[in-house]
């Protein structure tokens, strides 16, 4: 497997060693996109095809079909979607009555509160991504063949 085939292809396997040294360079590629300021938004949308390419590869290694991608995405939906439900629409409550100048005195407890339901919810999406990107991971791979094709041979070759 060549580097090309690593990011921008779904198909086939890579081994754990493999998978973390994509999950690393799309990390670095990731964390030092803020240095093109405005455009960073528009890398960190390009790394996700790289991102999804890499986990779908690393699941298959181990038999489960890449379409367990989306767990971490329905949990980070579902998290911001409870979030703005039970923290948000307290917090813009509590800041609209404070301007509007009918605010209890305790609006700005309640402000900081519901966000920080909000963050709770957010923090727990995190949690869940973090454990699935180790599971994929650190779970061995198949031995032999399976219906992804072959064991891989990996990126970088080893000497006999």
């Amino acid at each position: 497997m060549d580097w090309q085939a690593l990011f921008l292809s779904g198909e086939g396997r890579i081994g754990r060693r493999d998978f973390w040294i994509g999950a690393l360079i799309l990390f670095v590629a990731w964390a030092i996109a803020p240095i093109f300021h405005l455009l960073a938004p528009v890398i960190w949308v390009l790394l996700l095809y790289p991102w999804v390419c890499v986990i779908a590869k690393r699941l298959h290694d181990f038999g489960r079909s890449g379409l367990l991608i989306l767990i971490p995405f329905a949990v980070g939906a579902a998290a911001v979607t409870l979030g703005m439900v039970f923290g948000g629409l307290a917090a813009m409550g509590a800041i609209w009555g404070m301007a509007s100048g009918a605010a209890e005195p305790n609006g700005w407890a309640v402000a900081f509160g519901s966000l920080g339901i909000m963050a709770g919810f957010l923090a727990l999406a995190g949690l869940v991504k973090i454990v699935f990107v180790l599971w994929v991971g650190l779970s061995p791979g198949d031995p032999g063949e399976n219906r992804f094709g072959p064991p891989p041979r990996g990126l970088v070759r080893t000497a006999p």
